[in-house]
């Protein structure tokens, strides 16, 4: 079996995605206007919150709203403090009866992951929380226990979460059993430094409807991609054609579900499940995708999209787009040939919606200033289809390590005597 690479579980692991958005650290801090918290000594470690014999102090309640702040983590960050918490502290229990350690460097390397994910050096990164009240003791303790919850959750789920050679095969839509298709709709929400906020609680709110027509509203309303138009409705998908991190998060819908909401380059994704389908003969993979992104300053003003509009009608292969960006910078066009992993996410999305010659205009870069003008140039077939195997059990595993984690927590939870 393919070695199983667990990523960091739970907050943690959520919160990395938030840093895809497009606020670093230093930015954010200036954005909130974020002075150092100052609490009286009496009041700093004063009991908030009772989980079985363990206790929250107020103190640690302040640091960790204050963090998630300076994060932008989705929510009320009141809330998901006293909540992330307490879950903090069932996990401490449990470990702790397990003997489990996590050692320093460990923990190092988890700041350091976080660091680099805000283009920060670790000491920028503790620095620029420590201007901002958060002490380094609290980065720490956060990170080590979800270090450890993940190893610990590995130990226990592993051999139950690994996914069997069949089961891989239909993720990739290879074997007798044949391919799978999915119908989906979509709702990608722009996103720039001003709106996260907005952004987030819309995202939250569309997670949570129930019905294919408050989606499908939702969708029209907010909606970047050119599905809007018809209610953020996709045509029948191969699963084989999504970007491999998506793949277990789609199987893992059932009709009339929605994702929570995905952070992609600029933008928030959603999504709902419509339909699924096994077909009788697996869909292709491809080994290299060939596609170009044309830059157009403006974002998405209306006079930007009229541009690409007419660009769209003009050119009918990628060889085109030379004429289009002739006498600009070489930097505004930018042709590419990569694995489908190696492709950004929200590119590969579009992507497979994509036949060669078409094109798309739902993205952005730089901060929602810069509108991405995509263009599919040629698929090459992966003869071999091996190239995402170990990728789609890893995918697969993680997925059900998270479940499996999900459950335990929420059983703790409902055992524990939790006092306010």
């Amino acid at each position: 079996m393919q070695k199983i690479l667990t990523p960091l579980m739970g907050p943690l692991s959520r919160v990395l995605r938030q840093w895809s958005k497009p606020v670093g650290l230093l930015a954010t801090v200036g954005m909130l206007g974020l002075a150092p918290v100052q609490a009286t000594s009496q009041s700093l470690f004063a009991p908030a919150i009772r989980v079985n014999q363990e206790v929250i102090t107020r103190f640690e309640l302040e640091q960790r709203e204050l963090f998630l702040q300076i994060l932008r983590f989705p929510g009320n960050p009141a809330e998901v403090a006293r909540k992330g918490l307490i879950e903090d502290r069932l996990r401490q229990q449990v470990m702790k009866e397990a003997g489990l350690d996590i050692p320093p460097e460990d923990v190092q390397q988890g700041i350091d992951q976080f660091a680099s994910q805000g283009n920060l050096s670790p000491e920028e990164f503790i620095q620029a929380l420590g201007q901002a009240g958060v002490s380094e003791e609290t980065v720490r303790d956060f990170i080590t226990v979800q270090l450890a919850w993940r190893d610990y959750v590995s130990a226990r789920f592993l051999s139950r979460a690994r996914p069997t050679e069949a089961e891989i095969d239909r993720a990739l839509g290879r074997g007798g059993g044949g391919g799978i298709q999915v119908l989906l709709s979509e709702v990608i929400i722009p996103v720039t430094p001003q709106t996260v906020d907005q952004v987030d609680e819309v995202a939250q709110q569309i997670a949570s409807l129930k019905t294919y027509d408050d989606f499908s509203a939702a969708a029209t309303q907010f909606s970047a991609s050119d599905t809007r138009n018809n209610g953020g409705r996709m045509n029948w998908l191969s699963v084989s054609s999504l970007p491999p991190a998506l793949q277990p998060i789609i199987l893992g819908l059932n009709p009339g579900e929605i994702t929570d909401p995905i952070a992609l380059p600029n933008a928030v994704a959603l999504f709902q499940m419509r339909g699924i389908q096994e077909i009788a003969t697996g869909a292709p993979r491809y080994s290299s995708i060939e596609y170009a992104t044309y830059f157009l300053s403006g974002g998405r003003t209306p006079e930007t999209l009229a541009t690409a509009g007419q660009i769209a009608r003009y050119v009918d292969s990628c060889d085109d787009l030379y004429g289009v960006a002739k006498g600009q910078p070489e930097s505004v066009l930018d042709r590419v040939t990569a694995k489908p992993s190696e492709i950004p996410q929200d590119i590969a999305l579009e992507l497979a919606k994509l036949d060669p010659g078409e094109t798309s205009s739902a993205l952005t870069r730089n901060n929602g200033q810069t509108l991405v003008f995509l263009m599919l140039c040629n698929r090459t077939a992966d003869l071999a289809q091996d190239a995402s195997r170990e990728e789609v059990a890893n995918a697969l595993t993680q997925q059900r390590l998270q479940s499996f984690a999900e459950s335990l927590l929420a059983q703790l939870k409902a055992d524990a005597i939790i006092e306010e």
